[in-house]
C-alpha cells in the first residue's frame, strides 16, 4: 500500500519531513521535547552523525545514531496539547512506534522536590485536544513497560524519582492555579486546584502527557513521559532556576538509556 498522509510530496507539512528524509535505516523511536532548544540538545549530546531533519515552524527535528549505532528522532511538540497532537499524527505517519516525552512539570506535593524527576503512569486529562481523539472518560494512560524501564533506568543512575499520576492541563497560567501574571482572577472552578489534586495523590502539573498518552492506545503506539521537577507549585508560583539544569539533564539521561532499549 502506497505511504500517504497530508503532505507536499513525501514531507509532511507540519514537521517538515517525511519517510525518505529517515531513509536507509529509519528511527522508530523518538524523544519529544515541547522546547526546541532541548530537542537540539539531546541531538548534540547524545546522538552522533546527526542531520538536521527540520526547523519549520520552530518544530526542530534531528536523527542520530546513539552509542551502539541505534539510529532515534529528537523531535519538538510545542507548547500544549493541540501543537503535541499534530507532531505525534506525522511522528507515527513516518513510522515512529515508541515516543517518550521529556518536559518539565512543577510539583504539587511536598515530598517531590524540585531537581527531582517525574515519571507518568498515568494522567488526569484536562486537555481539549484529547477529546477529539477519545471521550473524556477514556483513560489516559502510559505505557507500562516503558514506564517501568525508566524507572528502572533512574534506580540504576541513582536519580531521585517518582512514579505517579500527573496533572495534564491546557494552560500554564489559569489551568495550572497560577493568579500572579497577567489575570489575577482566576474562575471558581480553577480556586483549590492545588489542593484538591494534592488530596487525590497527583504529583505534579505539565501540558502534553494527557494528550500524548490517549494517541498511544487510539493510534497503537508506546508512549511514556519523563519530566524535570522545576517548579514547588504548593510553595510558589516561580521556575526555581538553580534547580533546573541538573533536573533537565536527568530527564534527558533516563530518556536516552531508556530509548536505547526500544531502538
Amino acid at each position: 500500500m502506497a505511504y500517504s498522509g497530508f503532505m507536499t510530496s513525501d514531507r509532511l507539512y507540519h514537521v517538515g519531513f517525511g519517510r525518505a528524509d529517515l531513509e536507509p535505516n529509519p528511527p522508530t523511536v523518538a524523544l519529544l521535547s515541547g522546547d526546541p532548544d532541548r530537542a537540539k540538545l539531546i541531538s548534540s549530546t547524545y546522538l552522533h552523525d546527526v542531520t538536521t531533519l527540520s526547523e519549520h515552524r520552530g518544530l526542530f527535528s534531528y536523527v542520530g545514531t546513539l552509542e551502539g549505532g541505534k539510529r532515534m528522532l529528537s523531535a519538538t511538540s510545542g507548547m500544549g496539547a493541540p501543537s503535541l497532537s499534530i507532531v505525534v499524527n506525522e511522528l507515527i505517519q513516518v513510522g515512529i512506534k515508541t515516543i517518550i516525552r521529556v518536559g518539565t512539570c512543577g510539583s504539587i506535593q511536598d515530598h517531590v522536590k524540585a531537581g527531582s524527576i517525574v515519571i507518568s503512569k498515568a494522567a488526569l486529562c484536562r486537555q481539549g485536544a484529547s477529546n477529539d481523539i477519545a471521550p473524556l472518560e477514556y483513560p489516559s494512560s502510559a505505557d507500562p513497560f516503558v514506564t517501568v524501564a525508566l524507572a528502572n533506568i533512574a534506580k540504576d543512575l541513582n536519580i531521585e524519582h517518582h512514579v505517579g499520576i500527573t496533572a495534564s492541563v491546557d494552560t500554564f497560567y489559569e489551568g495550572q492555579e497560577r493568579s500572579g501574571g497577567a489575570n489575577p482572577h482566576l474562575m471558581r472552578v480553577n480556586q483549590g486546584m492545588i489542593t484538591e489534586y494534592m488530596n487525590l495523590n497527583v504529583l505534579n502539573f505539565e501540558m502534553e502527557s494527557g494528550t500524548l498518552f490517549k494517541m498511544a492506545d487510539v493510534y497503537g503506539f508506546q508512549a511514556a513521559c519523563v519530566c524535570a521537577v522545576v517548579a514547588q507549585r504548593q510553595d510558589n508560583e516561580s521556575i526555581i532556576l538553580e534547580k533546573k539544569d541538573q533536573a533537565i539533564h536527568n530527564a534527558i539521561l533516563v530518556a536516552v538509556k531508556t530509548a536505547a532499549q526500544y531502538v
